[in-house]
């Protein structure tokens, strides 16, 4: 009898996760070194063992997902609000800082204005899970940078909505007028569901959980969690907005709550486990060829997201009195 098809790649995923991760804990690296490490080595791009690429990017999907929940569960609403002005000014500041800085560099090597705005779009957003990841490593969460860059994050995943709705006009032939409608239009539906996520948190959710735990059933409790953290990052998805923020403000609907750290406790090990797959697939896009073929092109790039872009943050949180 041959096992399912993604059950001997996902023993093969965990095993050399395990030993990649433990040989470069050796050399005192992260534990997100070496999921990425085993990803680039399993993937298509290396040993090739891992076939069914999109299925592993579906897991790592909900592991994302899992991720941005439980962090949700560590920042309430009333946290959120606290920090809010800081988050629109500080957010808006990296996001438009690094926008036009990389624009101006794209125009100056040669690149159309409309292609080097796209650039500056690619290049002011962030990973949310991996920084999100590496803050709680450190325990920095609840630090008044670490509530100041998830606070930024969450800018970004915002300000994506927008982006992908002006990408289109960069290009040209688009109706400005049409567009700038479309925008709008997206913009309010965005706003809609923040704010009924907001609304659902303070009348619903609190009623909701008290007749599940009634139920006396951890199983029904748990799929009650799973059941909000998807089903907001579902409503999100739909509003144009990205799955990382819906899963976030679930997180925080469940942790206005008296339920949130229970619900982080029963939470914990599934998310440890799909974020794992996530950032084993992550690193399966890595195509050692590209380095060897453009080693400077690459070099610039490095240098330019993590000294450039860092110096540009940098401003913003200075701008913030931080």
């Amino acid at each position: 009898m041959h096992p399912p098809p993604l059950l001997d790649e996902l023993a093969i995923i965990a095993s050399l996760a395990v030993l990649v991760t433990v040989v470069l804990a050796r050399l005192r690296l992260p534990t997100v070194a070496g999921l990425l490490a085993a990803g680039a080595l399993l993937g298509p791009f290396g040993l090739g063992l891992v076939r069914s690429v999109s299925a592993i990017e579906v897991l790592a999907e909900v592991g994302v997902v899992l991720l941005l929940f439980s962090i949700g569960l560590e920042f309430s609403l009333a946290r959120l609000r606290h920090i809010m002005q800081q988050v629109a000014l500080g957010g808006a500041l990296q996001v438009g800082l690094t926008t036009v800085a990389t624009a101006l560099v794209a125009r100056a090597l040669g690149q159309p204005l409309g292609r080097g705005v796209f650039y500056g779009f690619v290049v002011a957003l962030s990973s949310t899970a991996i920084v999100l990841r590496a803050l709680g490593e450190r325990r920095e969460l609840d630090a008044p940078h670490g509530r100041f860059i998830v606070g930024t994050l969450i800018f970004q995943d915002l300000c994506v909505v927008p982006m992908v709705l002006v990408v289109p006009l960069l290009g040209g032939g688009q109706d400005p007028l049409a567009s700038a409608v479309s925008v709008g239009l997206a913009m309010l539906k965005a706003a809609a569901v923040v704010v009924g996520t907001v609304g659902v948190a303070r009348y619903v959710v609190p009623g909701l959980l008290a007749r599940v735990d009634a139920s006396r059933s951890r199983e029904v409790f748990l799929l009650a969690i799973l059941a909000m953290c998807i089903g907001t990052a579902w409503l999100t998805a739909q509003a144009g907005l990205s799955l990382a923020l819906g899963a976030f403000l679930g997180g925080m609907v469940v942790a206005d709550t008296e339920y949130g750290h229970r619900a982080m406790g029963d939470i914990l090990p599934l998310r440890d486990a799909f974020v794992s797959v996530f950032f084993v697939s992550l690193g399966m896009l890595f195509d050692a060829r590209v380095v060897l073929a453009m080693p400077l092109r690459v070099g610039a790039l490095l240098l330019g997201f993590l000294v450039a872009k860092g110096a540009l943050a940098t401003l913003a949180a200075l701008a913030m009195r931080f």
